[in-house]
């Protein structure tokens, strides 16, 4: 292990982590309704953590400059860790404030994109640190796909091991073979869409301030409101759906974009994870909206098929946004967005969830051996997008559904022992919605409430549940393997 490669690197993540504070301390400056105390927390939380960034860095000086596999591993699931440390320094700082425990909870569901807060009362926190909350979305959901890569893209064959264990993606699927070239377009790529999308907001209505942070919320899936109702606030048919748009094309594989815009069509119909995800999304949302019509649970049928296209929407690409209070929804619907959480969205995504695509090679692979079951002498190969998959990797996605559903048993478990008033839905729900970076789940954590209820151990475990679903598991078991180091 390169040490001083991976203090370098760890410093310029704070550094960059340290201008984004700096820039939500220039709003909270300028901003003539923020509250002083936001401007101290975020400068002091600013300052330590350039120091930080500093000291690491210098530290480094000297060490390699190709990162191979095991230091970009180690990179992934430490840089995540950290950043979430440093990142809730504005909330225990800040007056009002949370605990270390809450802080670090906070921190982690901002950048993992999930959405779960324990703040009880957003609105009475200064505007300066609710920016600070929506960035760290936007950063993370911008991190997950390209942000490491772009700052690291100098160093090669570690690059490319940084993006597939970040976003989920294969980077042969790329463009490009130049990982600087595609890190960049899909920068690109991400700011115009969120531009679009802020935009669109304020013309419908949203002031710049709300239309801001919910765009960083939208885009990276994230699910921050700046108000305690979410989107329910709003009471406008029109933002809910321009929402449904953007929360939609932040769960589709940012590649496709870069395919599309590079004049690549034919790469849509080859898409068999993204087509999935959108017959998916429109089957659930109207097997949602017959259900919570016939139970009458909406007032009309726009207003059914807004409500369930919204939260179907929402909790598939893991966003966590609510519309109205699904929690108090027929059982049938209520079952069907639980389902929702565990698919999630596509490879490459901002959205987290098992990924569409595994979701596909499982039920072909299920077919497969069930054909086995009466002609167990044929052989049946399993293809994606028309390409034959290697019995490894199905080997691989049956491992990780398996792992899956033993961490949420693991987790329900641990949740149920940790907070004995909670339910077995409030438990099995808090888990999956961390795990899977959704954010609300049902009962005690239903979309009308949140996780202040919970205790500091809980929220220590529901954290680390969320930067090990963001970052799909191994990146951060393999941290707590020393034979993996010494060995690979």
């Amino acid at each position: 292990m390169d040490y001083r490669q991976l203090s370098r690197v760890l410093g310029y993540l704070l550094l960059l982590m340290a201008i984004s504070m700096l820039g939500c301390l220039v709003y909270s400056l300028f901003d003539n309704e923020a509250k002083h105390c936001a401007d101290r927390a975020l400068g002091i939380s600013a300052l330590v953590t350039i120091i930080a960034g500093g000291l690491l860095a210098l530290a480094g000086r000297g060490g390699g400059r190709e990162i191979l596999r095991r230091e970009a591993i180690a990179i992934v699931g430490l840089g995540w860790t950290v950043s979430t440390l440093f990142g809730a320094l504005p909330y225990v700082l800040c007056t009002p404030s949370l605990s270390w425990a809450g802080a670090i909870f906070e921190s982690a569901s901002g950048f993992t994109t999930t959405g779960a807060s324990v703040i009880r009362d957003v609105t009475a926190w200064p505007r300066g640190l609710l920016l600070w909350r929506a960035t760290t979305q936007w950063l993370g959901g911008m991190g997950i796909l390209v942000l490491i890569v772009a700052v690291l893209s100098m160093v090669g064959a570690g690059s490319k091991s940084l993006f597939r264990r970040e976003s989920s993606a294969k980077f042969s699927e790329g463009f490009s073979s130049r990982v600087r070239e595609t890190a960049l377009r899909l920068w690109q790529i991400y700011v115009v869409l969120s531009a679009v999308c802020a935009v669109g907001l304020v013309v419908l209505g949203m002031s710049v301030f709300d239309a801001v942070c919910h765009t960083f919320a939208a885009i990276s899936t994230g699910g921050f409101s700046t108000r305690n109702e979410s989107i329910m606030y709003y009471q406008s048919a029109a933002i809910d759906w321009w929402l449904i748009v953007f929360m939609a094309l932040g769960a589709i594989n940012f590649m496709l974009y870069a395919w599309l815009l590079a004049g690549r069509w034919n790469r849509w119909q080859q898409d068999e994870e993204t087509r999935g995800f959108l017959w998916i999304l429109i089957g659930a949302s109207a097997l949602i909206a017959a259900d919570i019509l016939y139970f009458g649970k909406a007032s009309g049928l726009a207003d059914g098929m807004r409500a369930a296209a919204f939260q179907a929407t929402s909790i598939m690409t893991t966003t966590g946004f609510a519309s109205v209070d699904f929690d108090q929804w027929p059982n049938f619907s209520r079952g069907l967005l639980v389902a929702l959480m565990f698919i999630g969205g596509c490879a490459g995504s901002t959205a987290g969830g098992v990924k569409v695509g595994r979701v596909v090679v499982f039920l072909k692979t299920l077919r497969r051996q069930m054909v086995h079951t009466f002609r167990p002498n044929q052989i049946i190969p399993v293809r994606i997008n028309g390409v034959n998959v290697s019995d490894g990797y199905l080997l691989d996605v049956m491992f990780f559904l398996a792992l899956t559903g033993v961490i949420v048993a693991a987790g329900t478990l641990a949740v149920s022992v940790l907070e004995p008033q909670f339910s077995l839905v409030s438990s099995f729900t808090a888990v999956a919605a961390t795990l899977f970076n959704i954010g609300p789940g049902l009962d005690a954590v239903g979309p009308m409430m949140n996780y202040a209820g919970m205790g500091g151990a809980s929220h220590l475990l529901l954290s680390a549940l969320m930067i090990m679903g963001r970052l799909e598991i191994f990146a951060v078991l393999v941290l707590f393997v020393p034979l993996l180091w010494r060995r690979f």
